[in-house]
């Protein structure tokens, strides 16, 4: 797969950041520029304006953006020793400090260091030039007119280097596509996913709730949310059980030795919490279990007839996240992994590393999430954050090949991508707004039984070293909810559902019929509500549909006549009246089997 940073698309978006810059300087002389790179789906810049923005400016901006594009100016790369670029920018204090980086201490536009040799370049398009290092379209003609916007997203606050004691910047956000129709598809996904956000959609559904007085990226989970979570990890447990997994069960505290032994203190120190005094004994809250699993390895002596050993837990882990970047629940700072470790000799461990891949493949098809794809993550050679001996990092990295070889899986190679410890394997999965998610993962680690001394006896009665294989189909269970919520928008398959059936009497003297229904679908676990309020019934159908109850099992003096019920499906089917029987049986049918169809032949 070729690049992002290499292809047109990314050229015509940083090539619009920059002629956007022009039409914001012309309409604000005074401003002040700083940044504007392409992002993932467009490209932002960053301004120190004389005022606030109004819809009218974004307008205007918009309209002078378009004339740039059709003038046909080209973009001319210019290299300049840092005096030039001085004199060039020298009204622009956000430039200077960036040429200052350049020319001292190799820092790029962010502040991060510059390897190799350091070339100043402008970029000038008409009467705008930047300091840039490119790549851009050839001319401005190669950007579409028509497949632009400026419009369709306010600007935002933005600190200066993304640093919050300095100067808070007005970014604005672009989008350039090729055509047309493509902005057209983009600004209608926005557009669903506003109407999918699972924040707005976890508050109408009473779902979670986050609360300052709690602490900022900490849940709350109200009983529907709590159903929501208990019924996936219900059915990951079961899988889990299936696959020969044991449970276990580690405090959410540890001692700061821990994690000093299994390397990831201080290497995470950042975004973790500052660690807990007690007595003469330091604490941190728990960053990840694989440490806690690995202790539980090493309390029993362990004989090769022992493995593999597949240690699975719903572990709370906590991390520090700046309050900036938290939304929702997929970014918080409490959240619960469906982690496992298992310990396997080197003989098991490609079939073992199958049987985990095989089942987050069928996590996700049961929740069809089928549009994914595999990436195998090596270590950088130009980076030194890894650790471990390089051979065991090529044996691991073959292992994984070799996996995705025989499932047959479609994967990509991507340096960088590895955790600390060792090479990984991580679905990215699409959704119904065709973003893509890093979900799934399973990676394979030699470093930290080396690093807990683990053992195990083998055949031939010598001590030898296991492998460890890490993995956590869901991730962290808050994330994982927060991209279900969005990818159903909310009307969950009957199996997940919080409520599955809505029953709704015509009349007060269809209740005891209803509420009888009612016990016979509990008895049988479904999870079940009665309104026996005084809305009309078409109220209470509406406000079934508006919770996105799959089923409303509606009762009057036919129905009671006739012992059946009225169905009701939350799209709006009416099913008209089936025996109630025939709609128990076929609802189990429907939950048993996880069928994502409401009403399934």
């Amino acid at each position: 797969m070729p690049r992002y940073e290499d292809s047109q698309l990314y050229r015509i978006r940083h090539s619009a950041a920059h002629v956007m810059a022009q039409a914001v300087l012309e309409a604000f002389p005074t401003a002040q520029i700083a940044i504007g790179p392409p992002i993932e789906d467009g490209f932002y810049y960053d301004f120190d304006l004389p005022r606030p923005l109004e819809p009218e400016d974004l307008q205007a901006i918009e309209a002078r953006m378009r004339a740039i594009i059709r003038e046909g100016h080209p973009f001319n790369r210019k290299v300049v020793s840092a005096a030039e670029a001085r004199q060039i920018f020298a009204d622009q204090k956000y430039k200077i400090e960036l040429i200052d980086g350049l020319e001292k201490g190799g820092r790029d536009e962010y502040g991060n260091p510059i390897d190799g040799p350091v070339t100043i370049t402008t970029f000038q398009q008409d009467t705008f030039e930047d300091l840039c290092r490119g790549p851009h379209v050839a001319n401005t003609r190669e950007i579409n007119p028509d497949a632009i916007s400026i419009t369709f997203r306010e600007p935002a606050g933005a600190y200066w280097r993304g640093d919050e004691n300095r100067e808070m910047l007005t970014r604005i956000y672009g989008t350039a596509w090729e055509t047309a129709e493509q902005l057209e598809e983009y600004l209608h996904l926005l557009e669903e996913a506003k109407r999918r956000d699972h924040r707005v959609l976890g508050q109408k559904l009473n779902l979670f709730v986050i609360d300052t007085l709690v602490g900022k990226g900490l849940p709350l989970w109200k009983p529907n949310g709590a159903i929501l979570r208990e019924t996936l990890t219900d059915f990951m447990r079961e899988a889990q059980r299936n696959a020969g997994y044991l449970p276990v069960v580690t405090p959410h505290i540890g001692n700061l030795n821990l994690y000093r032994t299994s390397g990831h203190y201080p290497y995470y120190k950042d975004s973790q919490y500052n660690p807990i005094q007690v007595e003469d004994e330091e604490f941190l809250l728990k960053p990840m279990n694989c440490p806690h699993h690995c202790m539980i390895y090493k309390s029993e002596m362990r004989s090769y007839r022992d493995l593999p050993l597949r240690l699975a837990e719903f572990g709370t882990v906590y991390r520090y996240e700046k309050s900036g970047e938290l939304s929702g629940l997929t970014r918080v700072r409490g959240f619960t992994q469906d982690d496992a470790h298992l310990y396997v000799t080197p003989e098991q461990l490609l079939s073992e590393f199958i049987g985990v891949a095989d089942l987050i493949k069928y996590v996700f098809s049961t929740l069809g999430m089928s549009d994914f794809r595999a990436r195998v993550g090596t270590r950088d050679p130009e980076s030194d954050k890894y650790v471990g001996d390089p051979a065991s990092w090529e044996k691991a990295t073959a292992a994984i090949i070799e996996a995705c070889e025989q499932m047959g899986l479609d994967y990509t190679v991507e340096a960088g991508e590895a955790a600390f410890y060792g090479p990984k394997l991580d679905f990215i999965v699409r959704d119904v707004l065709k973003r893509e998610w890093q979900l799934g993962t399973v990676q394979v680690d030699y470093n930290l039984p080396e690093r807990f001394e683990l053992e195990y006896i083998g055949a031939d009665g010598e001590a030898h070293r296991p492998i460890m294989i890490h993995r956590a189909p869901f991730g962290s269970l808050e994330r994982f909810i927060g991209i279900l919520i969005e990818h159903f928008a909310g009307a969950f398959p009957a199996w997940l559902s919080p409520v599955q059936v809505a029953l709704i009497p015509i009349a007060d003297r269809h209740l005891e019929y209803v509420r009888g229904i009612a016990a016979r679908l509990k008895a049988k676990g479904f999870r079940v509500e009665v309104d026996d309020s005084n809305n009309r019934m078409g109220n209470k159908i509406r406000i079934a549909q508006e919770q996105k109850i799959p089923y409303m099992l509606i009762a009057g003096d036919r129905d009671i006549e006739a012992g059946q019920v009225s169905v009701r499906l939350r799209s709006g089917e009416d099913l008209g009246g089936i025996p109630v029987d025939e709609v128990i049986a076929r609802l189990e049918q429907i939950v048993s089997s996880r069928s994502l169809e409401l009403w399934s032949a």
